[in-house]
Protein backbone atom coordinates (compact mmCIF):
# COMPACT_ATOMS: atom_id res chain seq x y z
CA UNK A 1 0.00 0.00 0.00
CA UNK A 2 0.85 3.09 -1.16
CA UNK A 3 0.44 6.00 2.12
CA UNK A 4 0.82 8.93 -0.85
CA UNK A 5 -1.31 6.89 -2.79
CA UNK A 6 -4.14 6.24 -0.65
CA UNK A 7 -4.84 10.09 -0.23
CA UNK A 8 -7.68 12.38 -2.18
CA UNK A 9 -6.76 14.78 -4.56
CA UNK A 10 -8.76 17.68 -3.34
CA UNK A 11 -9.81 19.99 -6.48
CA UNK A 12 -10.16 24.18 -5.87
CA UNK A 13 -13.04 25.00 -7.49
CA UNK A 14 -11.40 27.08 -10.24
CA UNK A 15 -10.02 24.14 -11.42
CA UNK A 16 -11.65 21.72 -14.02
CA UNK A 17 -10.44 18.36 -14.81
CA UNK A 18 -10.85 15.90 -17.75
CA UNK A 19 -10.25 12.79 -17.82
CA UNK A 20 -9.27 11.16 -21.16
CA UNK A 21 -7.94 7.35 -22.47
CA UNK A 22 -4.40 7.88 -21.31
CA UNK A 23 -4.61 11.46 -19.68
CA UNK A 24 -5.33 13.89 -17.25
CA UNK A 25 -5.81 17.34 -18.33
CA UNK A 26 -6.10 19.69 -15.93
CA UNK A 27 -7.51 23.86 -16.89
CA UNK A 28 -7.16 26.69 -14.42
CA UNK A 29 -6.99 30.46 -13.88
CA UNK A 30 -2.70 29.83 -14.80
CA UNK A 31 -3.09 27.55 -17.68
CA UNK A 32 -3.50 24.24 -18.56
CA UNK A 33 -1.40 21.07 -17.89
CA UNK A 34 -1.68 17.38 -18.72
CA UNK A 35 -0.29 14.18 -16.92
CA UNK A 36 -0.23 11.10 -18.24
CA UNK A 37 -1.84 8.03 -16.55
CA UNK A 38 -0.17 5.02 -16.00
CA UNK A 39 -1.03 1.49 -17.65
CA UNK A 40 -4.00 -0.18 -15.27
CA UNK A 41 -4.59 2.88 -13.47
CA UNK A 42 -7.68 4.47 -13.15
CA UNK A 43 -9.52 7.79 -11.79
CA UNK A 44 -12.51 8.17 -9.89
CA UNK A 45 -13.75 11.91 -9.68
CA UNK A 46 -16.77 12.12 -6.73
CA UNK A 47 -18.06 15.77 -6.51
CA UNK A 48 -14.21 17.82 -5.35
CA UNK A 49 -11.88 14.57 -4.95
CA UNK A 50 -10.35 12.62 -7.02
CA UNK A 51 -8.97 9.12 -6.33
CA UNK A 52 -6.14 6.88 -8.03
CA UNK A 53 -7.02 3.34 -7.69
CA UNK A 54 -4.58 1.29 -8.60
CA UNK A 55 -4.57 -2.24 -10.53
CA UNK A 56 -4.99 -5.50 -8.46
CA UNK A 57 -1.59 -7.26 -10.61
CA UNK A 58 1.94 -6.03 -10.58
CA UNK A 59 2.05 -5.84 -6.31
CA UNK A 60 5.57 -5.00 -6.01
CA UNK A 61 5.70 -2.11 -8.37
CA UNK A 62 2.39 -0.49 -8.28
CA UNK A 63 2.60 1.11 -4.80
CA UNK A 64 5.31 3.27 -6.32
CA UNK A 65 3.86 4.23 -9.17
CA UNK A 66 0.92 4.96 -7.33
CA UNK A 67 2.32 7.59 -5.03
CA UNK A 68 3.53 9.23 -8.16
CA UNK A 69 0.45 9.31 -10.41
CA UNK A 70 -1.46 10.98 -7.18
CA UNK A 71 1.77 13.55 -6.70
CA UNK A 72 1.86 14.26 -10.79
CA UNK A 73 -1.77 14.87 -10.49
CA UNK A 74 -1.57 17.38 -7.05
CA UNK A 75 1.29 18.80 -8.64
CA UNK A 76 -0.78 19.85 -11.90
CA UNK A 77 -3.55 21.13 -9.74
CA UNK A 78 -1.15 23.17 -7.42
CA UNK A 79 0.76 24.00 -10.93
CA UNK A 80 -2.50 25.67 -12.25
CA UNK A 81 -3.66 27.51 -9.41
CA UNK A 82 -0.33 28.77 -7.98
CA UNK A 83 2.32 28.19 -9.97
CA UNK A 84 5.87 27.26 -8.72
CA UNK A 85 8.62 29.51 -8.31
CA UNK A 86 12.66 28.74 -7.39
CA UNK A 87 15.16 31.36 -6.61
CA UNK A 88 18.78 31.37 -7.42
CA UNK A 89 21.15 34.08 -5.89
CA UNK A 90 24.59 34.88 -8.05
CA UNK A 91 27.33 35.28 -5.39
CA UNK A 92 30.52 36.94 -6.99
CA UNK A 93 32.19 40.15 -7.81
CA UNK A 94 31.30 41.47 -11.10
CA UNK A 95 28.80 38.36 -11.53
CA UNK A 96 25.41 39.51 -12.81
CA UNK A 97 21.98 38.60 -14.33
CA UNK A 98 19.80 39.96 -16.64
CA UNK A 99 17.06 39.12 -19.62
CA UNK A 100 17.27 40.31 -22.49
CA UNK A 101 14.07 38.96 -24.87
CA UNK A 102 13.96 35.13 -24.45
CA UNK A 103 17.22 34.72 -23.19
CA UNK A 104 18.83 35.30 -19.98
CA UNK A 105 22.42 36.86 -19.86
CA UNK A 106 24.64 35.62 -17.49
CA UNK A 107 27.96 37.99 -16.61
CA UNK A 108 29.69 34.69 -14.49
CA UNK A 109 33.48 35.87 -14.76
CA UNK A 110 34.33 33.76 -18.23
CA UNK A 111 35.28 35.82 -21.03
CA UNK A 112 32.43 36.12 -22.65
CA UNK A 113 28.78 36.61 -21.58
CA UNK A 114 26.57 33.64 -21.07
CA UNK A 115 23.07 33.32 -22.72
CA UNK A 116 20.80 30.58 -21.30
CA UNK A 117 17.13 30.25 -23.65
CA UNK A 118 14.39 30.47 -21.92
CA UNK A 119 12.32 27.44 -22.40
CA UNK A 120 8.61 28.15 -23.38
CA UNK A 121 6.08 27.79 -20.26
CA UNK A 122 8.75 29.49 -18.00
CA UNK A 123 9.40 33.11 -16.92
CA UNK A 124 12.32 34.07 -15.34
CA UNK A 125 13.02 37.67 -13.74
CA UNK A 126 16.71 39.04 -12.73
CA UNK A 127 17.35 41.37 -10.16
CA UNK A 128 20.57 42.35 -9.13
CA UNK A 129 21.84 38.95 -7.62
CA UNK A 130 18.59 37.03 -7.23
CA UNK A 131 17.14 35.11 -10.36
CA UNK A 132 13.44 33.98 -10.06
CA UNK A 133 12.30 30.99 -12.02
CA UNK A 134 8.42 30.54 -12.37
CA UNK A 135 5.96 28.74 -13.94
CA UNK A 136 3.19 26.16 -13.56
CA UNK A 137 4.92 22.88 -14.44
CA UNK A 138 6.76 21.99 -11.41
CA UNK A 139 9.11 19.84 -13.41
CA UNK A 140 10.07 22.22 -15.90
CA UNK A 141 11.06 24.48 -13.07
CA UNK A 142 13.29 22.68 -11.17
CA UNK A 143 15.01 21.48 -14.24
CA UNK A 144 15.16 25.07 -15.34
CA UNK A 145 16.84 26.02 -12.46
CA UNK A 146 19.07 23.38 -12.00
CA UNK A 147 20.19 24.03 -16.12
CA UNK A 148 21.23 27.60 -14.54
CA UNK A 149 22.52 26.51 -11.80
CA UNK A 150 24.96 24.44 -13.57
CA UNK A 151 26.58 27.06 -15.86
CA UNK A 152 28.67 27.80 -12.73
CA UNK A 153 28.41 25.93 -9.77
CA UNK A 154 29.76 27.22 -6.66
CA UNK A 155 32.96 26.78 -5.80
CA UNK A 156 34.14 25.54 -2.16
CA UNK A 157 36.47 28.19 -1.48
CA UNK A 158 34.78 31.39 -1.47
CA UNK A 159 31.61 30.21 -2.50
CA UNK A 160 31.32 31.83 -5.87
CA UNK A 161 28.56 30.58 -8.45
CA UNK A 162 25.19 30.41 -8.52
CA UNK A 163 23.69 28.58 -5.79
CA UNK A 164 19.57 28.34 -4.65
CA UNK A 165 18.89 30.98 -2.05
CA UNK A 166 19.31 29.28 1.58
CA UNK A 167 21.47 26.70 -0.01
CA UNK A 168 24.25 25.88 2.62
CA UNK A 169 27.44 25.70 0.47
CA UNK A 170 30.50 23.24 2.32
CA UNK A 171 33.51 25.30 2.82
CA UNK A 172 37.19 24.12 2.51
CA UNK A 173 39.72 25.74 4.55
CA UNK A 174 42.34 27.23 2.33
CA UNK A 175 45.79 27.13 2.39
CA UNK A 176 47.99 27.78 5.61
CA UNK A 177 50.93 30.37 5.66
CA UNK A 178 53.52 28.58 7.56
CA UNK A 179 57.00 30.32 8.52
CA UNK A 180 59.41 28.48 6.31
CA UNK A 181 62.67 27.75 7.75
Amino acid sequence: MSKIGKKLIEIPENVKIEIKDKEVIVKGPKGELKVPIFDGFSLELVDNTLKVIPPLKLKKITPAFWGTERALIANAIIGVCEGFEKKLEIEGVGYRANVEGKNLVLNLGFSHPVKFEIPEGISISADKNLITVSGIDKQLVGETAAKIRLLKKPEPYKGKGIHYLGEHIRRKAGKKASSGA
